[in-house]
């Protein structure tokens, strides 16, 4: 299972391979990646509304870097309080603060300094400072309150903790009683081979952490999240230098994939 990177694995390594692609990210989003990127990727492959997006700084859209469409999945509601887990430059962390309205709020925790600049400038080009905030923190240990945020979602991260365990209980823990997970990450139809997952360099590009489907949805059990279901399917990958870096079989693609915290 890849709920844990190889035993011998360096973490401080692959933090640091993570953030010195997303710092390239942030600095040139036109550069030359394993994935695909910005504003008609979103709309013509992942199924976002473009004049949603175009009503978003470029700041934000052009360094987006997601693989699904999380805010498809369920409607926000007004004065929710939303946690988007490692927001990037803030494209869905903006989309979410405006759906929530003034009485809502919209964290956004990024690991990476670079673009954790981008989501503040991009919230202050969108007049959306007052309701936003951004934090650094690592997906492991989340900087926030237990039970205090209504929605999580998260696009394409997950795949990039090494201990997707812990990351799933914290999710877990920050989400109030009934609150909701709205994620979309990579899959793969079966476990990597070793040698893809002991590299820093495609754990990075988001290949060398990706589950297995049936293996999300177990994690997210585990960790306590009930009603967990995979509801779209995306071909994040098609076209990208990603896509002939495993076996064809291995399909790789991506999920929307909802889970519910418990009331009790």
């Amino acid at each position: 299972m890849a709920a844990t990177c190889p035993i011998d694995f360096d973490v401080t390594s692959l933090r640091e391979s993570v953030r010195a692609v997303y710092t390239r990210v942030a600095a040139d989003p036109t550069g030359d990646f394993h994935f695909h990127r910005g504003l008609d990727y979103a709309v013509e492959q992942l199924g976002y509304e473009r004049a949603e997006l175009d009503a978003l700084p470029r700041v934000a859209t052009e360094r987006f870097a997601g693989v699904g469409n999380p805010l498809a999945m369920s409607a926000l509601a007004a004065g929710q309080t939303v946690l988007d887990h490692a927001c990037g430059a803030g494209m869905d962390l903006l989309l979410a603060a405006r759906r929530v309205g003034n009485g809502g709020r919209a964290i956004g925790v990024d690991m990476t300094s670079a673009m954790r600049e981008r989501a503040e400038h991009a919230a202050a080009l969108a007049g959306l400072s007052e309701r936003v905030r951004i934090l650094p923190g690592l997906l492991e240990e989340l900087p926030l309150e237990s039970s205090s945020v209504d929605v999580v979602i998260s696009n394409g991260v997950l795949n990039l903790s090494p201990d997707k365990r812990q990351a799933l209980r914290e999710i877990f823990r920050v989400l109030r009683p009934g609150g909701r997970l709205l994620l979309a990450d990579v899959v793969v139809r079966r476990e990597l081979k070793l040698q893809v997952r002991q590299s820093p360099e495609l754990w990075a590009a988001c290949i060398g952490g990706a589950l297995p489907e049936p293996e999300l949805l177990e994690l997210a059990h585990a960790a306590g999240l009930r009603d967990g279901r995979v509801e779209a399917r995306f071909q994040s990958f098609a076209g990208s230098r990603a896509e002939g870096t495993v076996s064809a079989d291995l399909e790789l693609g991506a999920v929307n994939f909802s889970a519910e915290k418990p009331l009790n």
